[in-house]
């Protein structure tokens, strides 16, 4: 008999240290998108409930964004994106003082949040998802088949009041 299994560890304290990083995570939680080209984001949580957020893809795929929004940071309004894959099993650290959000690549992608802080919807927090001066190449042409009413009603960067300094 074959065995062709693989065999990981989502979290291990002593690497996360040895790194330098130190998350002491206190939740986490699933979401799944029934269809390709749902849009979720650009999210965080404002202090004293900013969070660590450890993101990895389930099942599917999405093209995951963030965008500094630190303001005395040298790459303050900049973006970095990576496609993350589920067979991939690659997980994306994103710390307090970026604002997240992705893109579904296929139908019924489950995406899993690891968290340093609880959810708070007096800390929500966001970044208009399109706004034109982040120049983020979204894969559904800025054209999502589904975006939440929430995340079409956040400040553009020029608006935003960033609590990250």
């Amino acid at each position: 008999m074959l065995y062709s299994g693989r065999y990981t560890y989502y979290f291990d304290s002593q690497k996360w240290k040895a790194l330098g990083v130190i998350p002491d995570f206190v939740q986490e939680h699933a979401s799944c998108y029934a269809q390709k080209w749902t849009v979720r984001g650009l999210h965080f949580q404002a202090p004293p409930k900013a969070q660590y957020k450890l993101v990895r893809v389930v099942k599917g795929r999405i093209m995951d964004f963030c965008v500094d929004i630190r303001t005395n940071s040298p790459t303050y309004g900049k973006h970095e994106s990576i496609e993350m894959i589920a067979d991939s099993w690659i997980q994306l650290l994103v710390p307090p003082g970026l604002a997240h959000g992705f893109c579904t690549l296929e139908d019924d992608t489950e995406v899993s949040f690891r968290l340093t802080d609880y959810n708070d919807k007096e800390h929500l927090r966001g970044l208009l998802w399109n706004d034109p001066e982040l120049d983020i190449q979204w894969p559904c042409l800025e054209q999502p088949t589904y975006i939440y009413k929430v995340d079409q009603s956040w400040p553009t960067l020029k608006n935003l009041n960033s609590p990250f300094r």
